[in-house]
């Protein structure tokens, strides 16, 4: 199979398995995520020409459970510039409610705002982008505190049902907790 079509066949799979504005919904780590993220990096590389773009949250952690979105962050010079390629050639959304706050950084879903497959972090200051990689190399390289991430994100699931803002920002106590550990930081959105 052409790499082509093998990107396509991995987007048209995610899918159904996005998650929309419904109840928040964590689950078992999939291991076909990784691959999701290839095939979106892939596309999204014409567009962000010489861009790293890093897959993190919790999709990116083996074993981890999570919301079945791929997070994704790309440092740029010109944050406003390529939201707009990226809205117009690559289909992303810009949020007005998730974005309202957001200083140096913007927050982009896909296919829609609404059920989201992918979230595209775009920031244009690089602390920004290495808490959010050292925070999954932390979760990577701890067991202990996978686990205790994953046992969080499941209670404040049932706590925040439909509240994604309130879950983000339970959420980051702990990873700011672990930055002051010494292993991250960056909240990942909703």
């Amino acid at each position: 199979m052409r790499p082509e079509d093998r990107r396509g066949v991995a987007a048209r799979d995610l899918v159904p398995k996005g998650a929309g504005d419904g109840p928040i919904e964590i689950i078992d780590y999939d291991p076909s995520w990784p691959a999701y993220y290839v095939a979106e990096c892939e596309r999204l590389a014409p567009l962000l020409p010489g861009t790293r773009i890093s897959h993190i949250g919790s999709t990116a952690v083996p074993g981890l459970a999570a919301k079945p979105v791929i997070d994704m962050i790309a440092l740029v010079d010109d944050l406003d510039a390529n939201i707009i390629a990226l809205m117009q050639r690559a289909g992303y959304q810009l949020p007005a409610r998730f974005n309202a706050s957001l200083v140096h950084r913007r927050f982009l879903c896909y296919p829609t705002a609404i059920y989201r497959t992918h979230h595209l972090h775009i920031v244009d200051e690089r602390e920004d982008m290495d808490q959010c990689l050292r925070f999954r190399d932390s979760l990577r390289a701890d067991p202990e505190l996978a686990a205790e991430y994953a046992a969080l994100k499941r209670a404040l699931a049932a706590r925040f049902r439909g509240d994604r803002e309130g879950y983000t920002e339970a959420k980051s106590r702990f990873i700011k907790d672990a930055d002051s550990r010494g292993a991250g930081g960056g909240v990942i959105g909703p």
